[in-house]
C-alpha cells in the first residue's frame, strides 16, 4: 500500500481540486478535501463513502477523510503608484521554513548577478532576525539625505536591513503591523536609485511581510529555497503554493546543501538526501534553478562577512551560485510575460 495505491482508490470519486492533501504511511491514511464551508453537509456521503472505500484496502489499518475550507487571500491591488520606480525587477528569495540557507543564497544570488554587469540591491525583509549586516561585513548606519536613506554597498550590491539601523544584540519585539511598517519604509524610503534587480531576503513561512511585499511591490517572481529532505520540501510547496495565490510568479526552486563533498577525499555524501528539490520542481510545474552543495567554506566566508562569490569567485560553490543567478536571469523575462501554471494537490 502506497500512495500511487490510494490515488487508483480514490480516482472513481472525481475528487478533482477538491483533494487538498494526502499523507500515507505505516498504515495510516489522512485525506483532506477542500471544499466550501456551505457544502459540507451535502458532501458528507461523500467523505463517508471514501472514508470506507480506504479503510478496506489491503494494508490500511486506518482511515481518515476530512473537510477544511480554504480561502484564498484576494490577489493583491496594483500600487497606485510605484514603489521602487527606478528598479526594473523584484525578486523575492523565500523558504517554506527556517535552516534551509536561504540567506545564503540570497546574498551570493546578489552577488552573482553584480558580478555578471547588473546593477543590484539587497533588501533584508527579515525583520525579527537580520543576518545581512553579518554576512555583508557592515556595521554603520546608512546615512540620510533629503528625508531618505542612503543604502550601504558591499560587493558591488546596495544593502539595506533594520540590522543596520539598531544594534546587533536588539530583539525586535514587535507585533506585525509594526513589522510591515518597517518593510515598507525600507521599500519607500530608501534611495535605491536605478537598479536592474532588487533581490529581497524574506523571512521564512508564509504571513504579513510576504503579503506586504506583494502588495506594495510590483515583484517580477519569487525564487524558494530548500534541502532535499521531505520536511523541507513540504515546507517549499507552501511557499510556492502562496505566491501562485497572490498571483506573483514563481521562478523557481533552488536545492541548497544539496551534497557534502569532503575537501580531503573528495568524497561525496547525501547528507540530506539529493534531487528532492529537482523532482519537486518537475511535481508540480516550476523550473528547477539548480543545487549548491554542503561546503565548510560557504560558512566560513558568510561568518566573514564576504559572501563566498566574492571571497573565492573560482571556486566549486561559486560557480554553483553563478549558476544559479543565470538561471534565474533567464526566467526573469518570460516571468514578466505570464506566470507559470503551477499544480499543487
Amino acid at each position: 500500500m502506497n500512495e500511487d495505491d490510494i490515488r487508483a482508490a480514490l480516482a472513481p470519486f472525481n475528487l478533482g481540486k477538491m483533494l487538498d492533501g494526502l499523507h500515507v504511511g505505516d498504515g495510516l491514511v489522512q485525506v483532506t478535501l477542500a471544499i466550501k464551508r456551505e457544502d459540507a453537509a451535502a458532501r458528507e456521503p461523500l467523505r463517508r463513502d471514501v472514508e470506507a472505500a480506504l479503510a478496506a484496502m489491503p494494508g490500511v489499518k486506518n482511515a481518515s477523510v476530512v473537510f477544511t475550507a480554504h480561502k484564498a487571500p484576494a490577489a493583491p491591488p496594483p500600487p497606485v503608484a510605484p514603489v521602487l520606480p527606478g528598479v526594473k525587477s523584484v525578486i523575492a528569495v523565500a523558504s517554506g521554513k527556517g535552516g534551509v540557507g536561504k540567506s545564503t543564497v540570497a546574498v551570493n544570488l546578489a552577488v552573482a548577478l553584480a558580478q555578471s554587469g547588473l546593477s543590484v540591491g539587497l533588501l533584508d525583509a527579515d525583520i525579527y532576525g537580520p543576518s545581512l549586516p553579518r554576512m555583508l561585513g557592515l556595521a554603520r548606519k546608512p546615512e540620510v539625505r533629503d528625508g531618505k536613506m542612503i543604502p550601504l554597498e558591499a560587493w558591488g550590491v546596495k544593502c539595506m536591513s533594520i540590522g543596520f539601523l539598531v544594534d546587533g544584540d536588539t530583539a525586535m519585539v514587535w507585533r506585525g503591523p509594526m513589522a510591515t511598517g518597517a518593510l515598507t519604509q525600507m521599500l519607500g524610503q530608501v534611495e535605491w536609485g536605478a537598479l536592474d534587480v532588487l533581490v529581497v531576503d524574506m523571512p521564512p513561512g508564509t504571513g504579513d511581510i510576504q503579503l506586504t511585499l506583494a502588495q506594495k511591490a510590483r515583484l517580477a517572481g519569487a525564487v524558494v529555497v530548500s534541502t532535499p529532505q521531505d520536511i523541507a520540501l513540504i515546507d517549499a510547496r507552501r511557499g510556492v503554493k502562496m505566491f501562485a495565490q497572490v498571483n506573483v510568479p514563481v521562478l523557481g526552486i533552488v536545492e541548497n546543501m544539496s551534497y557534502f563533498s569532503c575537501p580531503h577525499c573528495g568524497g561525496r555524501t547525501d547528507v540530506f538526501g539529493h534531487g528532492g528539490a529537482a523532482a519537486e520542481a518537475a511535481r508540480i510545474g516550476v523550473p528547477f534553478l539548480g543545487e549548491v552543495p554542503l561546503l565548510l567554506e560557504i560558512r566560513e566566508t558568510g561568518d566573514a562577512g564576504t559572501p563566498v562569490c566574492a571571497a573565492a569567485p573560482q571556486g566549486v560553490a561559486a560557480a554553483a551560485f553563478r549558476a544559479v543567478a543565470a538561471a534565474v536571469a533567464g526566467a526573469l523575462a518570460p516571468a514578466r510575460r505570464a506566470p507559470p501554471r503551477i499544480v499543487i494537490d
